[in-house]
Parts: structure tokens; sequence; C-alpha cells
């Protein structure tokens, strides 16, 4: 992660861009002060797949259709 001050920042806009896109994040400083992030954008897909592949061999995934155990709920006056 690297700071940059405001005028930096203007001066070589295209160079910090393609730093962004390459995956760095770029504190943005105005008198010695972080007032903004430039961050990469983030792929919502590549992000959704990476979270299910955290989760391969810790979660077990059960019949929906028809559970093994009978928990013995009906749908009477009661169970509404």
């Amino acid at each position: 992660m690297m700071t940059v001050n405001v005028t930096e920042l203007r001066q070589h806009l295209p160079a910090y861009l393609k730093q962004a896109a390459a995956g760095e994040e770029i504190l943005i400083a105005s008198h010695g002060k972080i007032i903004a992030r430039l961050l990469p954008e983030e792929d919502p897909s590549r992000k959704a797949k990476n979270w299910l592949e955290s989760l391969r061999g810790k979660v077990l995934l059960g019949d929906v259709v028809s559970p093994v155990e009978d928990t013995g709920w009906s749908a009477d006056e009661n169970h509404l």
C-alpha cells in the first residue's frame, strides 16, 4: 500500500490508475492527512467463487427435498 499526495496524484494519474488496476491500494493524502483510498475494482463473480472455494470441505450439504431425519413437522393449524 502506498501513500501519495493530491498534487502528485494529479500529475501522474494514469500511472496510479494503472497500479490500482494491477491490484495495488493507494492512499491519497492532503496536507499530510489521508482523505481517500484508491482501490482496484473487484469482480463480483470472482469474489463469490473464492468465497465458495473457501467453504470447500467445511460445509455439508444435505438433501433439501427429502431430508434424512423426519422432524415430525406437519402442516396442521398449530404449525402455520
